[in-house]
C-alpha cells in the first residue's frame, strides 16, 4: 500500500534526531545533530542506497539473447544513431542531457491531449495563454525560445495560495486565472521535445559515405507546427523523462502505456498481440529445428524499457515519417555501419573496441551485431515476408531479421539502458553509513523529505519512486500492490494504480494520463478490475487484504486515476528540468513551492480541477498545504527553512558521473535538431515546405567524461524560484 509515513515518532526519532527536538510546525529548532539518526529514520521508511537494489531482469532473456555484452554494444549504437530516425532523429535526441532534454527552442506543444467530458479527443491547438502569450509576454507559437520569465506556466498572485487566481466564471476552464491581474498567468502548453516533420513514408534511402540523408517521405505535416505556412518539427505533448534509472520502472512513459510485458512488436504488451484490421495475426518469426519458420507470440517480463524503446522509432511525432514499419526500419539499418555518420570516442566505455580507427562509426554492421547478440532462431531463417511476417513467394519482401527488428531493437536498448544506473550520489553514501556525505542542511532536507514534506509517500524506496518494479511487481523484497484502495484527498475511498497519482499539476481534462484508454482497454490496472464487467488485459498482482482500506473489489466502485501520472524518480533531478509531465516548472525551488501550497488545483464549487466525469476529485491525499516556510532550524548560525533544506537535499541526489558524463554515461557524437533558424514569426523554407534546421552539436565523450559539467535547465539556479 501507499504507506502513511507521517510524523517523526517512529524509531524513537523524537528522542534523538536534533538533541531531543522533533520537527515542529513552526519556530526555531535545535542545532545539535545526532550522527546517523536521520539515516535510521530513512531506513525505517524504506529508503537505502541504490546499489543494494537488484536491476530488474527478464526471466526468459536467455531465450532470445546469447551474448549480453554484444547486445549492449548493439543497444548503445541504436540508441545514439541518427540513422534510426526518418529525418536525423536518434533516440538520444530527446535524452542526451542526464538522460533528459534541456533544449529551449521549438519545445512548446499546445494542449493536444485535452478531452471532452465523454472522453473523446478535444485537442487545443492554440499556443500560449488566452491572449496567445507566454509568461514572459512573448507571442507563443512554434519555434519560440523559452526563457526564464516564461516559467512557471501557472503563476499566482500569491504563490502560497493556490486559489489566489481562480476564475469562477470560466466554465470550460480553458483559462482559469483572472486575466485582469498582471500577477496571474496560465497556459496549457507543455514544454516537451521536438521530433519529426512527419510526412507520409515512401521509402528508405541508401547510406552515402559522407551524407546522412533522410527517408523519402511526402509533404510535411504543418497543420499545427508551422511558421507562416512553413512546417517546423512537431513537438510531443508531454515533457521527456530521463532514461537514467528508468530500468527500475514497472511501466514506462508518463501514462504507463509501455507495458512491463514486452511483446517483441510494440509498447502495448498484451494489447499489441490482439488481432487488428491491419494485422490479423500479430507475432514474431521463429526458425524451427526442421528449417521451417512459424509465427509465435512473445511475452518477456520485466521488460518495460524494451516496450518503451520500440515506440518512438515509428512515431510520426518523434522519429518517423507516417506509416513507416519496423520491417522498413530493419531493412534500412540491417546492412549499415552503426553510427556511420557520428564520431565515437576512442575511450568509449562500450563502443571503444568497435570504433573505426579512421572516420566515423563502428567497424561492423547492424546485421553482424544482431547475429552476435541474439539466438540464431530469431534471425537466421530464409525466405521473404511482408511487414507483418506473413510469407511471400518470390524475391521481394523482408527477411526474418528485418521483420523481427523490433525484438532486437527493444531488448538491446533495454540492456544498454539497464547499465545507466546512478547509484553513487551523496545520498547513497550517507545511507551506506557515511555520516559526512550529507551536511546538516541536507540532512534537515532529508528529514523534511521523510516527514513534513510527505515526499517519501510517493518517492519511495532506494529508487525514489513508488512506480518501481520492486514495489509494484510483487518482487520478494518489495511487495506493495499494483493497485490499491485508500482514502483520497476529498476524504472519500477509491481504488487507484500504485505509483500513479494526480497531484493537481493541471486540470484533469487536459490530460487523462493513466486514466485514458488504449486499444479498447483502460490503461489503469484499477479501472480494468473495477469496470462492470471487468476489462482486464494486463498482467498484474494485488491482494485486497493488504489495501489501506481492505476488502474485495466491487464492480463499479470508485476509481481515482484520471489525470494521474507515474511518479518520477528524483535521482539527478537537478539536471532533468523542466519538471512535471507538462514541463511547467523550471527550477527545483518552483517545484517545492508547488507542493508547499498544495499543488495548483483550485476549487470549482464543491469540486476541484482534478475532477473528471462523475468524480468530483482525483486528488492524492498528500497534496495539501505543507507550511514548509514556517519550519525553521538554526544550522551553523543560520536560520534555514524546511523548504530551502528540501531543495538542498534534492541536489544531493546527483551522481557526479552523470554530471560529467563519465562511464557508463559517456556517449558518441550527436547532432540534435534545435529549432529552426529564425523565431516564432519567420523561418526559412528549405524548398520542400519544411523549415531549415538548426543543430546543437553534442561531442563524443569517453569513459573519463567531460571537463565542463552539465548544467540545470536554462542554466538556472535550482534554489531560486
Amino acid at each position: 500500500m501507499k504507506k502513511r509515513l507521517l510524523g517523526v515518532g517512529s524509531l524513537a526519532l523524537a528522542l534523538t534526531i536534533w538533541a531531543g527536538a522533533s520537527l515542529a510546525a513552526e519556530g526555531d529548532l535545535a542545532e545539535v545533530l545526532v550522527s546517523g539518526s536521520v539515516r535510521d529514520e530513512a531506513h525505517a521508511k524504506g529508503l537505502g542506497p541504490l546499489h543494494e537494489v537488484s536491476v530488474p531482469r527478464p526471466s526468459n532473456l536467455d531465450t532470445f539473447v546469447k551474448n549480453e555484452e554484444m547486445a549492449i554494444v548493439l543497444g548503445k549504437a541504436l540508441f545514439w544513431d541518427m540513422q534510426v530516425g526518418s529525418d536525423s532523429q536518434a533516440c538520444a535526441s530527446c535524452h542526451f542531457h542526464a538522460g533528459a532534454d534541456p533544449r529551449a527552442k521549438n519545445q512548446l506543444s499546445p494542449g493536444l491531449l485535452r478531452v471532452a467530458s465523454d472522453r473523446a479527443p478535444d485537442p487545443h491547438h492554440d499556443f500560449g495563454d488566452e491572449s496567445g502569450k507566454t509568461g514572459s509576454g512573448a507571442v507563443a507559437g512554434p519555434n519560440h525560445t523559452l526563457v526564464e520569465a516564461d516559467f512557471p506556466f501557472h503563476r499566482l498572485e500569491d504563490q502560497e495560495d493556490r486559489e489566489s487566481c481562480s476564475d469562477g466564471e470560466d466554465d470550460d476552464l480553458d483559462s482559469f486565472v483572472d486575466s485582469d491581474d498582471p500577477d496571474c498567468f496560465d497556459m496549457n502548453d507543455a514544454a516537451s521535445s521536438q521530433g519529426t516533420f512527419d510526412g507520409g513514408f515512401v521509402s528508405v534511402t541508401k547510406a552515402h559515405t559522407n551524407d546522412l540523408e533522410d527517408d523519402q517521405c511526402g509533404d510535411a505535416d504543418g497543420a499545427i507546427f508551422s511558421v507562416d505556412g512553413v512546417a517546423v518539427r512537431k513537438v510531443e505533448p508531454r515533457h521527456t523523462p530521463t532514461v537514467i534509472n528508468a530500468v527500475f520502472n514497472h511501466r514506462n512513459f508518463w501514462d504507463g502505456r509501455a507495458s512491463n510485458i514486452f511483446n517483441g512488436l510494440n509498447p502495448l504488451g498484451e494489447r499489441g498481440l490482439l488481432a487488428t484490421a491491419d494485422n490479423d495475426n500479430p507475432g514474431t518469426l521463429v526458425l524451427n529445428d526442421d528449417g521451417t519458420i512459424s509465427k509465435v507470440q512473445v511475452r518477456i517480463d520485466n521488460a518495460s524499457l524494451a516496450s518503451q524503446a520500440v515506440g518512438p522509432p515509428l512515431s510520426d511525432f518523434e522519429m518517423s515519417c507516417l506509416h513507416r514499419t519496423n520491417a522498413d526500419l530493419g531493412r534500412k539499418l540491417r546492412t549499415r555501419t552503426p553510427l556511420g555518420f557520428q564520431q565515437v570516442h576512442r575511450d568509449d566505455s562500450v563502443l571503444g573496441p568497435w570504433r573505426k580507427t579512421k572516420g566515423t562509426g563502428l567497424k561492423t554492421t547492424y546485421q553482424s551485431l544482431i547475429q552476435a547478440a541474439f539466438e540464431d532462431k530469431w534471425w537466421a531463417g530464409e525466405g521473404k515476408f511482408d511487414a507483418n511476417g506473413e510469407p511471400l513467394n518470390g524475391k521481394r519482401g523482408y527477411t526474418q531479421m528485418e521483420v523481427n527488428f523490433p525484438l532486437f531493437f527493444g531488448l538491446a536498448i533495454q540492456l544498454y539502458e539497464a547499465t545507466l544506473v546512478s547509484d553513487q550520489t551523496p545520498f547513497d553514501a550517507y545511507m551506506a553509513g557515511d555520516d559526512d556525505a550529507l551536511d546538516h542542511v541536507e540532512q534537515f532536507g532529508l528529514e523534511t523529505f521523510l516527514d513534513a514534506g510527505k515526499c517519501v509517500n510517493c518517492h519511495s524506496g532506494a529508487e525514489l519512486t513508488g512506480a518501481s518494479v520492486r514495489l509494484r511487481a510483487n518482487q520478494p523484497d518489495g511487495n506493495e500492490e499494483a493497485i490499491e484502495r485508500m482514502v483520497m484527498g476529498d476524504g472519500g475511498v477509491a481504488l487507484y494504480d500504485g505509483g500513479f497519482y494526480n497531484i493537481g499539476v493541471r486540470p484533469t481534462f487536459e490530460d487523462l494520463g493513466v486514466g485514458a484508454e488504449l486499444a479498447g482497454f483502460p490503461l489503469s490496472f484499477a479501472r480494468q478490475v473495477a469496470s462492470d464487467p471487468p476489462r482486464v488485459i494486463d498482467d498484474f498482482d494485488f491482494d485486497t487484504d493488504k489495501f489501506e482500506v481492505p476488502g474485495p473489489i466491487v464492480p463499479g466502485e470508485r476509481v481515482a486515476v484520471d489525470g494521474a501520472f507515474k511518479v518520477a524518480s528524483l535521482r539527478n533531478v537537478e539536471l532533468t528540468g523542466p519538471y512535471f509531465h507538462n514541463g511547467g516548472q523550471s527550477t527545483l525551488a518552483q517545484v517545492v513551492e508547488f507542493y508547499d501550497r498544495g499543488g495548483d488545483r483550485f476549487s470549482t464549487g464543491a469540486c476541484d480541477t482534478t475532477a473528471f466525469g462523475e468524480e468530483c476529485s482525483n486528488l492524492d491525499p498528500d497534496i495539501q498545504r505543507l507550511g514548509l516556510e514556517d519550519i525553521t532550524r538554526e544550522i551553523d548560525g543560520e536560520t534555514v527553512t524546511a523548504e530551502t533544506a528540501l531543495v538542498r537535499f534534492l541536489l544531493a541526489l546527483t551522481d557526479e558521473r552523470v554530471r560529467y558524463e563519465r562511464a557508463p554515461f559517456d556517449h558518441p557524437e550527436l547532432r540534435v535538431p534545435n529549432g529552426q533558424p529564425g523565431d516564432q514569426f519567420e523561418v526559412t523554407d528549405a524548398g520542400d515546405g519544411r523549415a531549415t534546421d538548426a543543430f546543437l552539436s553534442v561531442p563524443a565523450v569517453g569513459e573519463d567524461g567531460r571537463q565542463a559539467p552539465l548544467e540545470p535547465f536554462l542554466g538556472l539556479d535550482p534554489t531560486e524560484d
